[in-house]
């Protein structure tokens, strides 16, 4: 049975950048992981899940010196935001306006997972078990013993949860959620674009749901289309030439021209963990909480709470395994996790209803937060992570 300081359930974006924070540290750490993601190449296909990283995780990135392998690959820089219900009562937000080259990047799921993977190697005190799936654990006096669906065996003084909004980590433990179901899904559309790559990412609201828009390398972007159920069962459902005439006429004019390449949809389900740890566990990422994608938060939110965990693991030194570390990565992280679930729904709802009062009250307030400076900034930078 091998020693482990720490085992993270889960290699995808946040475990894998949790595993290289611990590891950097000095921890020895396994990461378990189910599935090998696809080598990447030039010739591929985007994939359909894509996140827009914020400057704070890609400054996470570069600490542990996986962004350079992952802009290597493929990725879109996105300079402007603009968001509006009525077309003459838009908010935009400009990196120039803080004096930023850009305001993120829009990147493919993967191509982040492939990026940190890479930085694996040359870390000695880092263990990659893949494929392979948690099986159970139990508690004794040395931490936890990790029994895999291969049926290895592992001994840990940390077990790490970042194994998704679905954790089986979490469930084991026992730690229960807060959960509602929006009663809407979200369709992902890759499209072609006639348009050249674009440096802007826009969102149009409707009363059936916001229409977005995320650049992407090249004549290509990512369409965000929220509805009911029965809508998007009807859209998936279509040829892509029927698919693309839905679009045209749904989307506002400036999408231009497009080509349906990909789709693929899911329900839209709001999760927060009623605590992030027990004594040994902790919990990262979409184990601890999930968010309506309307901002695209929820990798950054994840992000955040490595960040703050390898901080408060750094500042236990020696004793950076006991439970208060833990307690203050909580402390730290669920305000400002539930802060942005909480402004996410409010604004969702905020747009989701079609009284008159409501949208004229909306459009105004779109209206003047587009002239309030220095507030508009600061909700700006708050978003960036700086």
């Amino acid at each position: 049975m091998e020693q482990f300081d720490v085992v993270i359930a889960g290699g995808g974006m946040v475990g894998a950048a949790a595993a290289l924070g611990m590891a950097r540290q000095g921890r020895k750490v396994a990461v378990i992981e189910g599935e090998q993601p696809t080598p990447y190449n030039n010739s591929q296909a985007m994939d359909l899940r894509v996140s827009a990283i914020s400057a704070q995780s890609v400054k996470l990135l570069k600490r542990l010196n996986a962004w350079d392998n992952i802009s290597a690959m493929r990725l879109c820089p996105f300079r402007r935001l603009e968001t509006w219900e009525h077309p003459e009562c838009r908010t935009r937000f400009n990196a120039a306006d803080l004096a930023l080259s850009e305001l993120g990047f829009m990147v493919e799921n993967r191509v982040i997972q492939l990026g940190l993977w890479q930085a694996f190697e040359g870390v000695p005190n880092l263990t990659l078990i893949c494929p392979a799936r948690l099986a159970q654990f139990e508690r004794n006096e040395a931490g936890y013993q990790v029994t895999l669906d291969n049926g290895q065996v592992l001994q840990s003084r940390w077990l790490v949860g970042a194994d998704g909004a679905n954790s089986r980590v979490r469930q084991q433990a026992n730690i229960g959620i807060t959960a509602w179901d929006y009663r809407q899904h979200c369709m992902l559309i890759h499209v072609e674009t006639e348009l050249p790559q674009q440096d802007i990412t826009w969102q149009q609201f409707t009363p059936q749901g916001p229409r977005s828009f995320l650049p992407l390398p090249g004549h290509q972007g990512s369409l965000v289309w929220y509805d009911s159920p029965a809508r998007i069962k009807q859209l998936s459902a279509m040829t892509s030439a029927q698919l693309e005439a839905e679009i045209l006429k749904t989307f506002p004019t400036e999408l231009g021209p497009i080509k349906v390449l990909n789709k693929g949809s899911f329900p839209l389900t709001r999760r927060h963990a009623q605590s992030y740890y027990s004594e040994g566990i902790v919990l990262l990422g979409d184990a601890a909480h999930t968010i309506n994608p309307l901002a695209g938060q929820g990798v950054n939110l994840g992000f955040k709470d490595v960040d703050v965990l390898l901080d408060e693991m750094a500042n236990g030194g020696q004793y950076w395994f006991e439970t208060q570390v833990l307690k203050r990565y909580e402390q730290r992280r669920r305000p400002d996790n539930l802060f942005m679930q909480t402004g996410m729904d409010v604004f969702y709802k905020a747009f989701s209803n079609d009284l008159k009062p409501v949208v004229f009250m909306r459009n105004l307030g779109l209206k003047l937060a587009e002239h309030t400076g220095p507030l508009k900034h600061k909700v700006l930078q708050y978003a960036l992570g700086l």
